[in-house]
């Protein structure tokens, strides 16, 4: 009897590292080289290379997890744990690539026009800002004090997220909370459905 094919995950960085607490993402998959998650989950810090993770959506994944900083209106270092809501091939037609940008909600977009089958699930581990550059900025190094401290979290949030979703792509995978977070307002991020968020 053959055995059913291993559960493939994927664990995505999103963000520019140049433009302060936009550099979450990178920086959560950088720390992850110090406590590596299970074998089978690829890792793999994308940057602003939007349509470089279009295409690996592509790959056959069962569930995909992108960490980025995203504001949501909670204070400055939450996570949140967010399921993205997967549009059609239809709604990608209208999203032209972005070689050098990183919209989460564009990337998917392009990858379901792109792709022939359906997308893997898509989950967002989101930190919220607390610097945001405006558009007369280039260059912001460093992320604030709270959102370098959510690394560390955001790591072991992924350390206990990743089993459950390996054990079964479709669960909702819990993220601990060791603090509550303010009352939430109406979610910053297009395309992704709110009512399954989860925040810490």
């Amino acid at each position: 009897m053959t055995p059913p094919p291993a559960t493939r995950l994927l664990v995505a960085g999103v963000g520019n590292i140049f433009l302060a607490d936009d550099a979450f993402g990178p920086e959560v998959i950088q720390a992850l080289g110090s406590r590596p998650l299970p074998a089978g989950v690829r890792v793999r810090d994308y940057g602003i290379r939007g349509l470089d993770l279009a295409y690996e959506l592509l790959d056959g994944y069962d569930a995909a997890v992108l960490v980025d900083a995203a504001p949501r209106g909670h204070r400055p270092g939450t996570l949140s744990l967010i399921e993205a809501e997967l549009p059609d091939a239809e709604a990608g037609a209208a999203a032209p690539p972005e070689a050098h940008g990183m919209d989460p909600a564009k990337v998917l977009a392009l990858a379901a026009h792109l792709g022939d089958g359906p997308l893997p699930r898509v989950l967002v581990l989101a930190c919220e800002p607390q610097v945001r550059p405006r558009g007369d900025e280039d260059i912001i190094p460093g992320l604030s004090d709270p959102v370098r401290q959510a690394v560390a979290p955001a790591v072991e949030a992924l350390h206990t997220m990743i089993p459950v979703l390996l054990a079964d792509p479709a669960a909702t995978p819990p993220l601990v909370r060791t603090e509550e977070s303010t009352p939430a307002h109406t979610a910053a991020l297009p395309r992704l459905a709110t009512d399954a968020a989860e925040d810490r």
